[in-house]
């Protein structure tokens, strides 16, 4: 059974965002499945980085021009990546960047609907878009399709994760030890995946050596 101090030592997290997201992380474990020690490291591992060391549960979308191109170069423009991207000229129009990166993906209207800022990515995994939040609103008992702010409070963030974690078969393949298999599920690619390796060794060191 992971303990507080497991948890903390796995995670190099501070007595405080042990203590704020403990409880909640550990439901989660327990309602999805995640209840081997392999499991559990790659769980703490993945969740760990997305939501930058546990201190993150709403996307950020304060891209600068030459950082939307970079990022989203297949989904914005370069004319729109200078209206809306952040520059000597202005500030990043973050609702405007997820309305248009987010535009007619995963379930999402297009950019006049909204659902791109609406369903931007929120919780310990970051659930992105309107289909991806319909998904778990019967596991998570929440209507979080009409109130997604609520994806970011501590409890709900925890519980998303871990249903999105089951849901998309990762646990089988924490199984078989394949970080660049869940990292590409989770992450559509490989962003941060040294990093993610890096938790995944740190985690693995505490929860796998008993």
């Amino acid at each position: 059974m992971l303990t507080p101090s497991d948890f903390q030592r796995a995670t190099g997290v501070s007595n405080a965002v042990r203590d704020a997201w403990f409880p909640h992380i550990a439901a989660s474990m327990a309602a999805f499945g995640i209840t081997t020690q392999l499991r559990q490291a790659h769980f703490l591992a993945q969740i760990g980085h997305e939501s930058a060391g546990f201190t993150k549960v709403e996307e950020g979308l304060n891209y600068s021009e030459t950082a939307l191109l970079a990022t989203f170069k297949r989904r914005i423009t370069p004319q729109q990546a200078k209206a809306y991207g952040r520059n000597e000229a202005h500030p990043a129009n973050q609702k405007m960047i997820a309305n248009i990166v987010y535009a007619n993906r995963n379930g999402n209207g297009d950019v006049s609907s909204g659902d791109g800022y609406r369903y931007r990515g929120r919780g310990l995994i970051q659930i992105t878009g309107k289909a991806n939040y319909t998904a778990l609103v019967k596991q998570l008992g929440v209507d979080i399709v009409a109130y997604p702010d609520r994806l970011a409070g501590n409890m709900l963030a925890a519980m998303s994760a871990g249903a999105w974690w089951k849901n998309n078969g990762l646990n089988e393949l924490a199984d078989s030890d394949d970080v660049i298999r869940i990292t590409r599920i989770i992450n559509g690619g490989i962003n941060g995946l040294d990093d993610r390796k890096s938790r995944l060794t740190k985690a693995k060191g505490i929860l796998c050596s008993t």
